[in-house]
Parts: C-alpha cells; structure tokens; sequence
C-alpha cells in the first residue's frame, strides 16, 4: 500500500502548505550584491518591499531569502555579515506579508535567529551536512527543511566534478540525509528534497536529473527543482543570463510533466501563467 503523502505543516502560521495539488512556486530574493542573477538582488527595504509585494500579487506561493551567494566560485561570509542581512529582512516582511519565508542558509545560527524572527521553512545547500547542529534546530522547530544534494562546496563544486550515475548517486545521498535528519529528531514529513541542479554538476548530470526527475519519487516527499536562468541553459542556448527565461520554461515544463511540487523561481508572474496554463490543459 503507498503511504498517503502528507503536506508540510509550518508550526508559526499553524496550517499547512500544499504540495501535493499543483507546483507551487517560490520566489527567489537574494539579499546580496554578487548572486549571479542581478534582477534578484535587494538590498534597500523599499524595493525589498515593493518585489515582494509584486511577487506575491503574482503568484507566489513561498519567499526564499538568500544572504549568502552560492554561485559557483562565490566566497564565504561571516556569522555575523549573514545574519545582518537576512535578520532585518525576515522581520520586515513578516510583519508586512503572510506568506511562508524560506531562508537560504547552511548554518545554524542563521536558521535558529530567522525561524525566532518568523521564517517558516530552511533550504540547507549542504543537506545538513556543513553545520552538525542545523538539524537540531530545525528539530526543535519543527519547520521543514529543504535537503539539497551538492557535491563539493560552492567556491570549487564546478571545478571538475563527476559521477558515475547522477541519478543514483544523488539518491544514496539522499537516502543517507533523510535518515540521519530523522535520527536528530526532523519529522519525515517536513523534508522536501532537491537534486541541486548546478551544484557540482555537468551539464550532463544537469540533463539527466530533468529526464528522469521522476525517479526521486521513490521517497514520497515533495520535490523542488531550482534551474530559473542558471548556467546550464547558457550552455545549451550560448544566452546571457537576463535572455534566459524561456530556456527555465522548458525545464520547468519537464520537471512538471515529471512531478514536481516546488519550482524555484526568478520570474514568478511569468512562471504562474505557465504553470496554470499547462495545469489546464492537463484537466482538459
């Protein structure tokens, strides 16, 4: 008998987010002068306040806040730098906006100040890996946690990296993360995983996780993909990364036909318009 599959439950808005019913779209804002895409940098709570407002309005379904670039070759910040960034900004779209925030970040104490500030969800790049006590306070929390497959770290991930069968391999990972999430206390149910396209990937291994995303299905949890305008259509097309959308739709229509919950995206009104086009034809 298949387990029934359960939707996530974000403890601070007390309901739960449904990730079962069509893709659900998460809108990027990074918090940073240096993340590869510039129109998804902000750093001024006015138009902080103004992209979200438009996202929202839009469609989306989830806020993902980044503090830290990790773009392929990005440098490290502090402790310290991450939280300045990323504290205020919780905070004040919290208090101005309902919808669910996810924070960006592989450590702990960035994940524990957010969540006390009123994030609802973590998106670790690391799966729990970089920072022995992130599962700890997501535990505690109780909020869901994105485990993200990335082979290496962001500054060398890019240099030369290989596999034998990408699939494969990104599914032992997983199956290693989700066991050690639940032996600290995280809930099965409160995972949503990612294969991390561009992570320590060819664009190969790219391209094979798209075909065949559809075989992470075998763990029952939702499943996000995050290829808005990344390098891989570059590679395909030979296209700057402002002249990338259509080569992220494309993705994005295999990752649905494919099963996915979660699209993380640059371009939310956009990418709403395509997804419940695609959803109506479907019900057709």
């Amino acid at each position: 008998m298949t387990k029934r599959k359960m939707n996530l439950f974000l403890p601070r808005l007390q309901k739960e987010l449904d990730v079962w019913t069509k893709p659900l779209l998460m809108g990027i804002i990074n918090l940073t002068p240096d993340s590869f895409y510039p129109g998804s940098r902000f750093r001024d709570n006015d138009l902080l306040l103004r992209r979200i407002d438009e996202m929202v309005n839009t469609g989306a379904d989830i806020i993902d806040l980044g503090g830290e670039s990790t773009r392929p070759g990005s440098e490290s910040i502090s402790l310290d730098e991450e939280l300045q960034r990323l504290i205020p900004a919780v905070e004040i779209i919290r208090k101005n906006f309902d919808i669910p925030i996810s924070v960006d970040t592989y450590k702990s104490e960035v994940a524990k100040q957010s969540l006390e500030s009123g994030a609802d969800i973590i998106n670790d790049i690391s799966g729990l890996n970089f920072d022995t006590e992130m599962a700890s306070i997501v535990s505690e929390a109780g909020a869901p946690i994105i485990i993200m497959h990335m082979q290496g770290r962001p500054k060398s991930m890019q240099q030369d990296p290989y596999y034998e069968d990408v699939i494969e391999e990104i599914c032992k990972f997983f199956v290693e993360r989700i066991d050690f999430a639940e032996s600290r206390g995280i809930v099965r149910e409160q995972i949503i995983l990612d294969p991390g396209i561009g992570f320590g990937k060819r664009l190969h291994d790219n391209l094979m996780i798209i075909t065949f995303f559809d075989k992470l299905h075998v763990f029952n949890l939702p499943l996000l993909i995050g290829a808005s305008r990344k390098s891989l259509i570059q590679d395909v097309l030979n296209l700057p990364v402002d002249e990338r959308l259509e080569g992220t739709l494309a993705i994005h229509a295999i990752a649905i036909d494919r099963g996915v919950n979660i699209l993380r995206v640059h371009d939310v009104a956009e990418n709403r318009r395509f997804v419940d086009m695609l959803q109506a034809i479907g019900k057709a």
